[in-house]
């Protein structure tokens, strides 16, 4: 269907060859939609890693209500989307949103968020840590998977807090690490939804994320064939990515067995 020019309402495609592919890179909505979830995908991957690591290493304390603290972190993550992206939508409201109203408790200027160019990415990122709840879980499970006994080891040769984290720690869950990057960047690049709910790709096409734009040629412009070529590219950037990830790993994650 790539190679084709086709409504969907018509009775047969029309086969135009490359030509929807050489339209998409002289096209600036596809270019600038592309840069859009690139710099989404930059800033939310790194955070939701870190953040969700954190949040493990917390979690994996010997505390009272351990199970209730668990369930709390992780049941964001099961809220549906649409739901999520209309309670983000009523935090970032300029004017009655809970967002500026913290700032002004703190005396800090009001933000527009979601309807300002320079902040409606950071705006989503921020609204990406909501969903922690499950690489956290998959980092929860490796540092169980830790042998108690290397970081006794650790111990009797006089490392501290930092160097057991650095080196047992880092090493044991790098398969885990490596698992939520991965899912992590395939995932950031088809974020969707709260584009569509929240902002419809602007203001001005600062957050038309590219499978937005990709739904709205589909599905509103009846452009069936361009859009499937665009399925068809985004499909190469991540498994581009994702094989460059992998061959990397090679020499950074460790394996057990």
């Amino acid at each position: 269907m790539s190679f084709t020019d086709y409504t969907g309402t018509s009775s047969a495609p029309n086969f135009i060859g490359l030509q929807n592919y050489t339209s998409l890179f002289a096209d600036s909505i596809f270019l600038k939609s592309l840069a859009v979830t690139t710099y989404y995908v930059v800033l939310s991957v790194p955070l939701a890693l870190i953040g969700s690591l954190l949040l493990a290493l917390l979690l994996n304390q010997r505390v009272r209500f351990l199970g209730v603290f668990r369930t709390i972190y992780y049941m964001p993550t099961v809220i549906a989307g649409v739901a999520l992206s209309l309670l983000w939508q009523w935090i970032f409201n300029p004017d009655l949103g809970i967002a500026n109203y913290i700032l002004n408790l703190l005396h800090l200027p009001s933000l527009l968020w979601f309807q300002d160019e320079s902040t409606v990415i950071p705006s989503f990122v921020l609204m990406s840590l909501w969903g922690l709840g499950g690489p956290m879980i998959v980092f929860l499970a490796s540092l169980q998977g830790i042998p108690p006994e290397l970081y006794e080891a650790a111990s009797l040769d006089g490392s501290n807090g930092w160097h057991k984290f650095r080196y047992v720690t880092i090493p044991m869950i790098s398969p885990a690490i490596l698992l939520n990057l991965v899912t992590g960047v395939i995932g950031a690049f088809q974020i969707f939804v709260q584009g569509y709910v929240i902002t419809q790709g602007g203001p001005n096409f600062a957050s038309e994320f590219y499978v937005l734009y990709l739904f709205n040629n589909a599905f509103q412009y009846f452009k069936f064939g361009y859009a499937a070529s665009q399925a068809w590219i985004l499909f190469v950037i991540i498994l581009a990515l994702t094989i460059a990830m992998l061959q990397i790993s090679r020499r950074l994650v460790y394996y057990e067995a």
